[in-house]
């Protein structure tokens, strides 16, 4: 009887470890092999090649710029979705008239596809769009948005942003509602202003939820896609073509499975590292790292 209870949780997690397995660890083993494929002669019967593809993404300007512009990306996207959702959820969660109202509409645009958020931005971003009609109305100079490589990563950040306040937001307030109401009474005792309040208590108390914020928008931004595919396309001039924009190039346009799974495992090993860090910067106390 007591085998049978051992047993029991293994049964239930079975089909999940199924789909786990065939969704999961199957094609993460599989890119792993073609990572040391040679497909560039033929297709349909690679040549092992060991380290080649390897050597061939360190040598190739066009990955490293890619390298380049998705820590770009991050570092243009990550601190924003970190502190500014923040500073929306601590204000939404005054006491004021039309709360509900002001929390649909800054999540609106999390339920909208992301697909629709960026034509839309691309739209607005057009030379004739609205953003370039509504500088002319005041006399200043139009800005190519799209078209040039200083500003066009810049542009993809925006809708990136745009898209993911609401998101973050919605899990600031969920972790606010866990802070205890007595700990602000005790710092309004002690005579804390309402900067005092939330530097003293509001801060440390979200520290788990910032980290979690901070390793999830750094993970995405690392996996962006979407906005670059729909917007620029990787231009102008290769100035936001990211990894992920990158491998989907020699996967599926150059047929290049080999290079494209280097790929993969190198964004794999960057988001590891990512993560690893954040682990130690955040979490050390949780899994033994540090005092």
């Amino acid at each position: 009887m007591q085998n049978k209870w051992k047993i029991t949780p293994y049964i239930f997690l079975m089909p999940s470890l199924i789909l786990l397995g065939i969704f999961f660890f199957i094609p993460f083993f599989e890119t792993i092999v073609y990572s040391f494929q040679d497909y560039s002669n033929d297709i349909y019967s690679p040549v092992f090649g060991t380290l080649a593809n390897y050597k061939a993404l360190y040598h190739s300007p066009i990955f490293i710029k890619s390298l380049f512009n998705t820590f770009y990306f991050l570092i243009l996207t990550t601190p924003f979705l970190v502190i500014f959702p923040l500073f929306l959820a601590i204000l939404i969660n005054q006491k004021i008239r039309g709360k509900t109202l002001y929390k649909l509409i800054i999540y609106l645009p999390v339920v909208v596809s992301i697909v629709v958020v960026a034509i839309a931005f691309k739209w607005l971003y057009a030379p004739t769009g609205l953003l370039n009609y509504f500088f002319e109305t005041f006399d200043i100079p139009g800005i190519n948005w799209l078209s040039s490589p200083k500003v066009a990563m810049i542009s993809v950040a925006l809708v990136t942003i745009f898209k993911g306040i609401g998101y973050y937001m919605m899990i600031y307030l969920a972790s606010l509602m866990s802070v205890p109401k007595e700990l602000y009474e005790a710092a309004e005792i002690d005579g804390a202003g309402e900067l005092q309040k939330h530097l003293t208590v509001t801060i440390p108390h979200l520290m788990p939820t910032i980290a979690l914020v901070s390793t999830i928008s750094a993970i995405s931004a690392l996996k962006v896609f979407v906005e670059i595919y729909v917007m620029t396309k990787g231009g102008p001039l290769d100035s936001t073509k990211t990894i992920v924009y990158y491998i989907y190039e020699r996967a599926f346009e150059n047929l290049d499975i080999g290079l494209a799974s280097a790929a993969c495992v190198v964004l794999l090993a960057v988001v590891m590292i990512f993560s690893m860090i954040n682990i130690f910067c955040f979490e050390r106390k949780k899994y033994g790292l540090g005092k």
